[in-house]
């Protein structure tokens, strides 16, 4: 029986041997495309092993991944996509229908632990005469600069203006837009990223290649197509797309 549309996707046939942390990076990547993705949770007991959930706050951002994406290769293995029976957690508290759970009663049969007793606090210390006028007084360079004179030369004021004839310092000059071709050079990225997240954003994209990482160096990569206009639509499509909520790729033509 087919389930009704829900904001929370269930995948499984996932690949066992990708590690917890690394397999829901990748799924967002691949899956953020579509919409705010809201939590992903994958866990690797043995019950759910090669299973996860996909959390949108849109429903029809739920409904275009799972049209999407069913069956794509992920880590070398298709991809089962469905909707779940269930709200999640997250959105119940966000439709106000949250109920919390019951422990279970073996839980609930296991002695606190007595509270600590709390300790009386160590009676303040008084600060003899001597110390009471240091802190009431300004520090000598605070004194200056409220001193009816003004401040302090050099205190607050704007630098000098150059004199003529010095040498004015050189500006950045911004990197000029490198002619179309069938590189990409993508920029931004955060540390965590790996040639197969990148893989399984651009593969998508028709005359896709191949990623390339620079060695020592994990805020770049090179990603390459067949002809230019291949990789133009694919600059254009992923232009500012977001890895994690902190990096916006930045794409631009590689240099030749």
């Amino acid at each position: 029986m087919e389930l009704r549309p829900n904001h929370t996707i269930y995948i499984n046939n996932l690949n066992e041997k990708v590690k917890k942390e690394e397999l829901k990076k990748s799924l967002y990547a691949i899956f953020s495309q579509f919409g705010q993705i809201m939590d992903i949770v994958a866990l690797k007991t043995l019950k759910m092993r090669g299973q996860a959930f996909v959390i949108f706050k849109d429903i029809n951002s739920a409904t275009q991944a799972l049209r999407s994406m069913q069956g794509f290769p992920f880590y070398d293995k298709p991809m089962r996509i469905a909707y779940s029976k269930t709200d999640s957690d997250t959105i119940a508290k966000m439709k106000g229908t949250y109920v919390e759970r019951k422990k279970k009663e073996r839980q609930e049969k296991v002695p606190k632990k007595p509270a600590p007793r709390p300790q009386a606090p160590a009676p303040a210390q008084i600060p003899p005469p001597q110390q009471q006028r240091m802190q009431q007084q300004p520090p000598p360079i605070m004194q200056q600069q409220m001193a009816p004179g003004g401040p302090t030369p050099g205190m607050g004021q704007p630098p000098q203006q150059m004199m003529p004839g010095m040498a004015q310092p050189s500006q950045p000059q911004p990197q000029a837009e490198q002619p179309p071709n069938n590189i990409l050079f993508l920029t931004n990225l955060p540390e965590e990223t790996t040639e197969m997240m990148l893989s399984m954003l651009f593969n998508q994209f028709p005359g896709f290649k191949e990623v390339r990482l620079v060695p020592g160096r994990h805020d770049i990569a090179f990603v390459e197509f067949d002809n230019e206009m291949q990789s133009g639509a694919a600059r254009d499509a992923l232009q500012g797309f977001k890895i994690t909520p902190t990096h916006a790729m930045k794409i631009s033509f590689a240099k030749k």
